[in-house]
């Protein structure tokens, strides 16, 4: 089946939009429904993946929503692209790493479009970049895998706070730092979305 592509312009509420990928993904696991990348923005929240410790809540009054994707704590937010996935990795060989590594090279050469050189971490997975001699974090990877179909996604900080970083130990990384592409090269990132579609459709074709 084809992929469709879907973005949203108004925020999309955190619980929504894992309600509709988890029909999603039962449909793709019938056969009943295409793969899917989906482009968003959430208003501000606080998630959790399924290896965070409550040690890495600093800020206890935040509110947390504990999801099942993969990973540790994180915050969403206004001026942060989403891309949530819905692929089926049946069709794929059913190899997760490479999955992972179609991820991190979409978003490595779609940065690289805008002069941006990143990387990717086996240790702490996502996308960094070098800021003054600082390894510091751009892009976060979350996946699930139901039956064979990868699901979750990725985010790229953009031009969001990343103050509210501080309330938490994001990703678990107590000694690492956490920017967005505004504070690297503040240029207009408005073609961002259709680089990274085009190049993970690339990729995923390969």
């Amino acid at each position: 089946m084809s992929i469709e592509i879907k973005r949203s312009i108004k925020p999309v509420n955190y619980l929504d939009a894992l309600k509709f990928l988890e029909k999603r993904v039962a449909k793709i696991i019938k056969n009943e429904a295409k793969e899917l990348i989906w482009i968003l923005e959430h208003p501000s929240i606080f998630t959790a993946g399924t290896s965070y410790k409550k040690g890495e809540i600093i800020d206890k009054s935040i509110d947390l929503i504990e999801t099942s994707r993969g990973g540790k704590i994180t915050w969403h937010g206004p001026g942060q692209l989403i891309c949530y996935l819905a692929i089926n990795l049946n069709n794929r060989n059913k190899d997760i790493r490479k999955f992972l590594n179609i991820i991190e090279n979409t978003i490595i050469i779609s940065l690289k479009d805008f002069g941006i050189n990143s990387y990717s971490d086996r240790k702490n997975i996502g996308i960094w970049i070098k800021l003054n001699n600082k390894d510091m974090k751009v892009a976060a990877i979350g996946i699930k895998v139901k039956r064979w179909v990868a699901y979750h996604g990725f985010s790229i900080n953009i031009n969001n706070d990343i103050s509210n970083y501080k309330k938490i130990i994001p990703c678990g990384l107590k000694h690492k730092s956490i920017t967005n592409l505004k504070k690297i090269n503040n240029q207009n990132y408005n073609e961002l979305p259709e680089r990274l579609i085009k190049n993970l459709c690339i990729n995923l074709k390969n």
